[in-house]
Parts: C-alpha cells; structure tokens; sequence
C-alpha cells in the first residue's frame, strides 16, 4: 500500500448453488490465484453469498453456523498473506435465523466489520427464509472510512448517502446480480458513486443457478464515475489501483455535501 494507493483484486466466480463444500474449495484456489499475480493486491474482495448460493429452500441446513468456517478461511488467508479481505458475503446461521452477512478482515486477520444486508429481496423470496440487518457496515480502509451494501441496498441511495455522511470515502457491493438487469446495475453502481462522490467497488458472481443466469461486470468506479476496471461475464479476478486522495478533490471541486438543503427535504 502506497500513500493513499490501493492495489485491489476482486474474485468473479461461479458459485455452486446448495455446495458449500465446492465453494469453499473453488474459493481457495481463487484466494491463492489472487495473491500470485504480478502486483500483489492490498485489499481482496469476494462475491455476495459465495458460500451456498441462493439455495433458499435448503439455507437453514448448508448455512455456516456463527460464520465460523468462513471466518477461520479468511481469517488465517488476511494474515498470513499480510492482505485486506472484503469476505462478500455469506448464509450466517445465527440463532435460529439464516442472514446474509458480511465480514470483512485487515492485514492482521482480525474481524473488522460484520454487516447483514438491510433490504431482503422479494423477487428471490430472501425475506421468506433471511433475516434483515439492522446495523450500517463500516470499517476502514488505507486509513479512510468506508462501508458495504449488498446487492438490491444499491437500489436504495438513502443507505449510500448515509455512509457518505458518516464518512465513507469507498462503498464495496458484493452482489448476485443476474440477467437481465445488467442496465440496471451498471446504472445504480455509477449513480451512487457520482452522487456520493465516492469509490464503488463492486463484485458479482457469474455463471448459472438453476435457470438464474448471473453476468458478472464486476466494476470498479471512481468519484467522478468513470469505470476504471469492468470485467466480463466469465470467471476473472480483476485487478486495479485506486487513489484514495481523488475522493476530496472531487468533494472540494463540487461541493454537493455542503450545497445539501435537508431542511427542505
């Protein structure tokens, strides 16, 4: 890590819908393939729900009790490779109730922030077998403030600008976003970055679920929009540096923070 400079590396994989055991292995080989290119990255990041896919029905036996499989995974990968790991995010049994949780570890292998997604997706029945978060994720990055938001919370700019307010210079959205909304996405992900006049990070699955198709184009997107690395719809790990010195010129050049009226609004 330079300064205020990030090499990133996000994982664009299949996930095995219903396979934890799969996915755990595919995962590992990703992890290690992701370290071995020629610049080594700061920070990885991983998909949305990489663990069992969306196997809703079976989510309650296959979901990772405590977290602690994952947990041991990535922990021990952060700290022995002196890496920042953004973990996606996974089906967490916790109680009685499965959420859809994400951890992310610094270059110690220490837990630094666990977020369970707020808004539950109705067109998938997420709320029919997960649990809502309640709690923003937050956590840091290169010494700047950032936050997660997973999957549909992009579709909610409230949630962005809030961790925008507080702070967030960096948003990372692990995702399962499938065909045919590729508009969609790619759309929302510029949105929040412009708007928040921040970095978006966001990685997505690719591959097939069932009859689910998922298209990948992991992006990574700057304060003033611009894609500064895409990826197409096959396996991939994508790699890019970010300057994190870009997010307060941007800030300082258009001020939209401080020209807000929420008084009126």
């Amino acid at each position: 890590m330079s300064g205020r400079k990030i090499q990133l590396a996000l994982i664009q994989m299949h996930v095995d819908a219903g396979n934890p055991d799969a996915n755990f292995e595919r995962l590992q080989g990703k992890l290690i393939e992701a370290v071995q290119g020629t610049q080594k990255p700061d920070l990885i990041m991983l998909p949305e729900m990489w663990n069992t896919g969306y196997a809703l029905e079976q989510i309650h036996e296959i979901a990772d009790p405590e977290g602690e499989r994952t947990k041991a995974l990535l922990s021990e990968f952060a700290r022995s490779h002196a890496v920042q790991i953004i973990g996606g995010s996974i089906a967490e049994k916790r109680g009685d109730a499965v959420y859809n949780t994400s951890y992310t570890f610094n270059e110690q292998g220490e837990l630094t922030s666990e977020y369970s997604k707020i808004h539950l997706f109705r067109l998938m029945d997420e709320e029919k077998y997960l649990g809502a978060g309640v709690n923003l994720g937050k956590f840091e990055v290169a010494g700047a403030e950032a936050g997660t938001m997973i999957c549909y919370d992009i579709r909610f700019p409230e949630l962005a600008r809030k961790l925008a307010l507080e702070g967030a210079e960096v948003l990372f959205v692990p995702a399962e976003w499938p065909n045919p909304r590729m508009h969609h996405w790619r759309t929302l992900l510029n949105a929040r970055a412009i708007e928040n006049q921040m970095f978006v990070i966001a990685c997505n699955r690719c591959g097939t679920s069932g009859t689910t198709s998922f298209f990948g184009h992991s992006m990574i997107i700057d304060p003033w929009g611009e894609i500064i690395a895409e990826a197409g719809e096959e396996e991939t790990i994508l790699r890019a540096e970010i300057d994190l010195s870009l997010v307060q010129a941007v800030r300082s050049k258009i001020p939209v923070f401080e020209d807000r009226r929420p008084s009126v609004y």
